[in-house]
């Protein structure tokens, strides 16, 4: 229970943060991909070394990972159904024993039509979870921060020495 807590906070201070929303909505479809693949496969390495590589919010990522595996669990029977009417497509018959039969494509776990599934509906709706979640991010800080900003408590908390002291220490250190 705490982890969800952990995570939960972590990501609302992310978003209370100064970065980007570009790179957090980014984050959030990466932790999409991220959540609806397997832990331990080679779509995981490649999505997090995107992560390294380019200039994603990695925090956002991770903690929506965290979020939509739990989605993914309630939908692997949509994931099955999906999976399974591609890898009995007669089309791609030959594609995928060319790729089972490479060295090391076998370990993304494409044939099993859970996975292939996920894979898909994923990377169909990881474009959507950029738009929505840009918008919602640019939304909830035009909102809910600011109207947090005006409010008397808030103003009394940025008055402590506490809030001072760790508002220069983040602005040195980050």
């Amino acid at each position: 229970m705490t982890l969800i807590f952990k995570q939960l906070f972590a990501l609302l201070k992310l978003l209370n943060s100064e970065k980007g929303e570009k790179s957090i909505a980014v984050g959030f479809a990466c932790g999409l991909i991220l959540g609806f693949a397997p832990v331990f496969s080679l779509q995981t390495l490649l999505v997090i070394f995107v992560i390294l590589l380019f200039r994603v919010q990695a925090g956002a990522a991770f903690a929506s990972a965290f979020f939509f595996a739990f989605i993914a669990w309630i939908l692997d029977p949509v994931f099955d159904s999906v999976g399974s009417v591609i890898l009995e497509m007669d089309v791609f018959s030959g594609i995928f024993t060319t790729l089972y039969n490479m060295p090391i494509i076998p370990f993304t776990k494409f044939n099993n039509s859970i996975v292939m599934g996920a894979g898909i509906v994923s990377i169909i709706l990881s474009p959507f979870i950029y738009v929505i979640s840009k918008k919602m991010i640019v939304k909830y800080r035009v909102t809910v921060v600011k109207r947090l900003e005006k409010t008397k408590f808030w103003k009394a908390v940025k008055a402590t020495s506490f809030y001072k002291w760790y508002a220069k220490y983040t602005e040195l250190y980050g």
